[in-house]
């Protein structure tokens, strides 16, 4: 598809809602004991897939289009699926979903695409291995489809983590949820926290101090009320659009500010950028932003900000081929196995259109301000590719054609209509 030019943006959204707490909603909501509603939910394909596979698990679940509600029974309420459960494109979905089964008395496989099913999965099963289930990828391999054959006699686990990971840290949390004992994890640096933060507010228990966490099962859920905040993810394409055309202000209303997500708000601050936060709710974590165009610098993006912005670093290559010296980002191997090899993806595209920018083992080196120009470039089938390399395309005065343009509706099935939106019709 031709990508949409403009020479400035205005105006007011309000980004998709989050993916992370939406798909653990419906996780939390179909362990607890009684009714969970969840208003705001992300109707994108990967939070979908959590919810059908729970269906698929005998866990009844309503969504009127505005309320989702799910009548849980507790950690002992699934049941076998009838077949193999199809995640998708769903990293999250897969992963979470292997520590949940962990603990249940059945054998279980899922499965996804071709793109699902090249990512690796040891980093979880070996763990969970360890407790007492039996995980197994196809052909003995690492890679889905994954068996997971359950037991109700989860071991707890003492684990230091390899990687830094939300995904591998969640999965375990859920498993040692239902194990008889205590189990500690220690974080590579700390990552996202919304499985801990939901654990607290369906009522658990869990002790966080610094890098490790203890956990103490069986533990059992109460049905909540869920409000989801707008993904920061999401917001982050418009940040940086804001910041790099020249003459905008674009203002993010309902933005979830949830301190382990809030990397890119730091490094718009480290590089310059012309940022303000508004109505700021501490309860629900988040906030109205706003973003004007900005005179940015290079900066080094290392160390424990990486897990706060991992899913952000393809855009944060766009803002850097924009500011003015050499931004540099190291510690970044976990790009590596994401929907594709972000760190390559990121620098081969960029490269099409002109960016000044080097691939590294952890990382990548941007140096700037270098003028983009137009050309064929492609997503990859990665929703955050796809969005990074639009935003670039505002950019440019030559046309930009982007091939699998569809893999954006994974996570922001409007992106290109809310974009639009913000040109006021200004558009090339």
């Amino acid at each position: 598809m031709k990508l949409l030019k403009a020479n400035h943006l205005r105006g007011t959204l309000t980004v998709p809602s989050d993916k992370s707490i939406s798909h653990r909603s419906i996780m939390f909501g179909a362990l607890a004991e009684g009714t969970t509603t969840v208003r705001n939910f992300l109707r994108g394909e990967d939070c979908l897939s959590t919810l059908h596979a729970f269906q698929e698990l005998g866990i009844p679940i309503q969504d009127d289009g505005e309320t989702i509600t799910i009548t849980g029974q507790g950690f002992g309420g699934l049941k076998a699926a009838d077949r193999p459960i199809d995640v998708g494109n769903s990293g999250t979905t897969i992963r979470l979903m292997m520590g949940i089964l962990a603990g249940q008395p059945f054998t279980t496989t899922l499965l996804g695409d071709d793109s699902l099913n090249q990512r690796p999965m040891n980093r979880v099963m070996l763990p969970l291995n360890q407790m007492g289930a039996r995980l197994n990828g196809s052909n003995e391999s690492e890679f889905p489809p994954i068996t997971i054959q359950g037991t109700r006699d989860l071991s707890p686990i003492d684990y230091s983590m390899p990687v830094a990971s939300a995904q591998v840290k969640s999965a375990l949390l859920f498993a040692a949820l239902q194990a008889e004992g205590t189990s500690r994890i220690v974080e590579k640096e700390p990552s996202r926290n919304h499985t801990e933060e939901m654990i607290r507010q369906f009522g658990g228990e869990i002790m966080v101090k610094g890098k490790e966490i203890q956990i103490t099962g069986p533990q059992s859920f109460v049905g909540q009320e869920v409000i989801v905040p707008g993904d920061i993810s999401s917001a982050a394409f418009f940040l940086t659009a804001g910041a790099v055309l020249p003459n905008s202000e674009i203002t993010l209303e309902n933005v979830g500010i949830n301190p382990t997500r809030t990397g890119i708000l730091d490094v718009l601050e480290q590089m310059g950028a012309q940022i303000s936060l508004t109505a700021i709710d501490q309860n629900n974590q988040s906030a109205t932003i706003t973003i004007r165009s900005s005179v940015l610098k290079g900066i080094e993006i290392q160390g424990a900000i990486i897990p706060r912005l991992i899913d952000e670093l393809p855009i944060i290559a766009l803002l850097a081929t924009q500011a003015v010296g050499q931004t540099v980002i190291r510690d970044a191997e976990e790009l590596k196995v994401k929907e594709t090899n972000r760190i390559d993806a990121t620098a081969e595209e960029l490269t099409k259109l002109g960016a000044d920018i080097t691939a590294t083992e952890d990382g990548l080196i941007i140096n700037g301000p270098t003028p983009l120009h137009g050309g064929n470039v492609s997503s990859r089938g990665d929703h955050r590719i796809g969005m990074m390399l639009q935003v670039a395309a505002l950019l440019t005065q030559e046309d930009v054609e982007l091939e699998q343009a569809e893999a954006v509706a994974v996570s922001y099935p409007h992106f290109f209509e809310d974009l639009r939106q913000l040109t006021g019709g200004d558009v090339e």
